[in-house]
């Protein structure tokens, strides 16, 4: 088959992917590195050259990549003097506008080239506006559609995507179509979990001396919860992950996290991009904390811990409950409190609210008992559910349906 893989997202620009965390571009290229490999012609589309990661193996089609011209992008930022996310954190509107500008001529190039019978189908990967919705009736070829957050997540998806569930809608977890409101049938396709490269990570046989929170340090993901467990019961926690000071309104980093960083028990090791360096810090912990509060669609780096033997403990929060096996491969712990009530409280407010103090207890006895789950069982799961190779197959067989 000839693919289009529409990855039209500014945070897939070379000069953003590094220094931000942006999962769906990871998956991106290893979804198309593995779809060569069975033998499709694979085209990604991407806001800038992403060539450098497309390295093709030797048993694998060539994948071309597909760019448009940025160049009056970045005579703004120069007459600007700010890099991307320069211009991200100053004015975050004008940042979103052209983005959106990218993405649409990225979008209307696929689906052009396919009206001129150059793709077989056009696989919109990273959908988060509604430019592709809006104008897919106009090519001639299937599209089908992933959406990497909840459907219900910002108001602006609330208002757009309820509009189009007759579109060819993959999920990525049965809990992520929960998300999607419509009095209409929705026109789900298929569900396809992520995989990783099963060589990426390897179970590690060094002491397990710490919790681990890695993600984006942001209020619904929880990394409240983790310091608290880890304070009541002395264990020493490492926080990975970017945080979000100085980004439009968001205080999470100054209110909950950084006052309680010591260094020492509370630890804050940065955004983590080096591979080695991930293979160490997860592989040594005793547990990936997962406290996330919201409608997690996924959680990627849910299976990176599998992958390296470490139990994962989570909320019965989104897809946390798919991905972690109970008693298995971790804890699934129940969650006691909706997010809007955590909202409406601050940090010192939520340290002494009974609801909150009893998530915390219930992660610990979790934690507890954490020596229970055997390190290759977690990684018995990966392999068996969560490859790269997995991943490739299931949308292939999607692939060719619609073409059926």
């Amino acid at each position: 088959m000839r693919i289009a893989l529409v990855v039209p997202h500014i945070f897939f620009n070379q000069e953003i992917l590094p220094d931000v965390i942006f999962s769906p571009g990871e998956l991106a290229i290893s979804l198309a590195k593995n779809l060569a490999k069975l033998g499709h012609e694979i085209t990604v589309f991407s806001p800038g050259s992403v060539e450098k990661y497309l390295v093709k193996d030797s048993d694998s089609t060539e994948i071309k990549n597909h760019v448009i011209d940025l160049s009056l992008f970045e005579k703004e930022l120069t007459s600007r003097g700010d890099s991307y996310l320069d211009l991200l954190k100053k004015h975050p509107l004008t940042f979103i506008t052209l983005s959106r500008q990218v993405q649409l001529e990225l979008i209307s190039a696929a689906f052009s080239m396919a009206n001129q019978d150059r793709f077989d189908v056009v696989h919109v990967w990273c959908n988060e506006e509604e430019q592709a919705l809006v104008i897919s009736d106009f090519c001639k070829k299937p599209v089908v559609f992933n959406h990497h957050e909840p459907f219900n997540f910002l108001t602006r998806y609330q208002a757009i995507f309820p509009k189009y569930p007759h579109l060819n809608w993959i999920s990525f977890s049965m809990a992520q179509r929960k998300t999607f409101s419509s009095d209409k049938k929705i026109n789900w396709i298929g569900n396809v979990y992520h995989g990783l490269e099963p060589d990426l990570y390897q179970i590690s046989n060094e002491k397990r001396e710490h919790l681990l929170y890695f993600g984006r340090i942001i209020q619904p993901k929880g990394v409240h919860y983790a310091i608290s467990v880890a304070k009541k019961m002395g264990l020493k926690l490492k926080i990975a992950g970017k945080h979000y000071a100085g980004y439009s309104k968001d205080r999470y980093w100054q209110e909950y996290v950084q006052p309680e960083i010591d260094g020492q028990q509370i630890e804050y090791v940065g955004f983590i991009k080096d591979q080695q360096e991930k293979q160490r810090l997860i592989g040594k912990a005793k547990a990936l904390l997962m406290p996330s509060t919201w409608q997690e669609p996924f959680g990627l780096v849910m299976i990176e811990a599998l992958a390296c033997g470490t139990p994962v403990i989570g909320f019965n929060q989104g897809a946390i409950p798919e991905v972690i096996e109970d008693g298995l491969s971790g804890y699934v712990v129940q969650y006691q409190v909706e997010m809007d009530e955590e909202k409406k409280q601050n940090w010192v407010q939520l340290k002494n609210n009974k609801n909150f103090l009893q998530n915390v207890d219930l992660i610990i006895k979790a934690v507890n008992k954490i020596s229970l789950i055997q390190p290759k069982n977690c990684r018995a799961e990966f392999e068996k559910k969560f490859t790269v190779q997995k991943m490739a197959k299931s949308y292939e067989s999607i692939y060719q349906e619609q073409l059926r």
